[in-house]
């Protein structure tokens, strides 16, 4: 593995699990020549198949421990429930000095599930790339996923400074503006920015499939574009996002709790006929996306 300036190579990476983010830093590796061996593991056979089809692994495993094996990085690329089992059985194959990274919406949980069995002499540095699109699969992936995205690292306190500057230097080659700050800031954070607006997502769509079937079609057919855009996030991968709110539940409960007491105060504020509230509530949320716009986050 070589990282300074001007270099950023690794002899041998291993993805374990391939899916959107997963595949779409494959192919920035592979773009990029980043690194001379990718291995792939995954625990289907259709998915390991389609990474080879697509050019994406130099080799595929079923075994972490085997897809570990000699690898400067491992990136855990697999829904957050899977991860303290994984590394769990990858610890054993893990070479001195490897760096241990992922991409998962939550991050104090990496510390906890995965930060014990990373032995002494490697380095465990999470990592949360805020981009994505509701398709899932190797085949959905792009290189160009996280150009002008914000990539968030959150090494624990201690991490050796030279494994966090070579994972905050992938980022930066894939396209991220990389920022980091503490494990616990972040996912008070993202419960606010993405957990809680999916949460809405999949209730308003959840909300929609009780209609009965008449109007449910009605529904479908006329969607304007508040409710086609609730279903693009509502259509977010069922397994990943049932692991993200079951893995930061206190700080989405949390921001859950707020917003309860602010929908019941829109509520009353309509029953009521208070215009000038909803106006001023309205003007104000107004300004937050030109300030997404402005962010280029739009």
């Amino acid at each position: 593995m070589k990282n300074n300036e001007n270099t950023l190579h690794f002899d041998r990476v291993a993805l374990i699990g391939i899916g959107l983010i997963g595949s779409s830093l494959a192919r920035v590796l592979r773009r990029d020549g980043l690194a001379g061996h990718i291995a792939v593991c995954s625990n289907t056979h259709a998915t390991l198949d389609k990474a080879k089809e697509l050019g994406l692994a130099d080799g595929s495993e079923y075994d972490a421990r085997q897809a570990v094996d000699g690898a400067d990085l491992v990136v855990l690329c697999t829904p957050l429930g899977a991860y303290g089992r994984i590394a769990e059985v990858m610890a054993p194959g893990l070479k001195p000095g490897c760096i241990v990274t992922d991409v998962g919406s939550v991050k104090q949980c990496v510390i906890s599930d995965v930060g014990p069995h990373v032995p002494e002499g490697c380095h465990l540095v999470p990592a949360h790339p805020v981009a994505g699109t509701e398709h899932s699969g190797p085949e959905a992936g792009f290189a160009e996923l996280f150009h002008d995205r914000f990539c968030i690292v959150t090494p624990p306190p201690g991490t050796d400074q030279a494994a966090v500057d070579t994972v905050i230097a992938l980022w930066k080659a894939a396209g991220s503006k990389v920022e980091s700050m503490s494990a616990h800031h972040h996912d008070s954070v993202l419960a606010m920015t993405s957990h809680l607006p999916h949460l809405i997502a999949y209730t308003i769509v959840g909300t929609a499939t009780d209609l009965s079937d008449h109007l449910m079609m009605e529904v479908v057919k006329y969607s304007a574009g508040g409710f086609r855009d609730f279903t693009r996030i509502a259509a977010s991968d069922p397994v990943m996002w049932r692991d993200v709110f079951l893995s930061n539940r206190e700080s989405v409960l949390d921001v859950l709790g707020r917003f309860t007491e602010d929908l019941t105060a829109l509520q009353r504020a309509i029953r009521w006929g208070e215009g000038d509230k909803l106006q001023e509530l309205f003007t104000r949320t107004r300004e937050i996306r030109r300030g997404v716009i402005d962010a280029k986050q739009a």
